[in-house]
């Protein structure tokens, strides 16, 4: 069986205050925007993703609930965790690698420079940074989520907000 993770980094969000912690920081009107023209952009591919995990970050779990939105995912079934925050791509391969194997299409929400690095770890492709509001596809052959580890993974493709605007 085939198995696909999509790794979506945050889309725009506020710049960073003094008086805000980074961690609740919001996307900001542009960014709200950017996560759901992505949901609609993958919803119009065809997916319907069995799992979200985000981190619990404001502007990663907003993207995640403008993009569950769009793919028709119930918002309250998002999965979140502190540790996709600032916590290294070991987080997001411990987040993969315990998805259920009933989940053939997992979409995990995060931050930069982690999504890249955890990108490029994953298929060995030179993703190099990716833009806010990103997603990466990867495709996973007769491998379960657990069996997930350095260069398991097949590229397919990078698609960003910056492709939508000029239409």
């Amino acid at each position: 069986m085939k198995r696909y993770l999509y790794i979506v980094r945050h889309a725009k969000a506020e710049e960073g205050l003094p008086y805000f912690k980074d961690f609740e920081r919001e996307l900001t009107t542009p960014g709200m925007l950017d996560a759901a023209r992505m949901g609609k952009f993958l919803a119009d591919k065809g997916l319907h993703p069995d799992v979200l995990i985000s981190s619990s970050a404001a502007r990663a779990l907003q993207t995640a609930q403008l993009m569950a939105e769009q793919l028709d995912y119930a918002k309250e079934l998002i999965q979140t965790t502190r540790g996709l925050y600032d916590n290294g791509p070991k987080s997001y391969l411990a987040a993969v690698n315990t998805a259920p194997e009933s989940c053939q299409y997992l979409m995990v929400f995060g931050h930069n420079p982690d999504v890249s690095y955890f990108s490029e770890y994953l298929t060995g492709a030179d993703i190099g940074s990716m833009s806010k509001g990103g997603v990466v596809t990867i495709e996973f052959e007769n491998l379960e989520w657990a069996a997930v580890s350095a260069r398991t993974g097949k590229f397919i493709s990078y698609d960003s907000p910056k492709q939508f605007k000029n239409q």
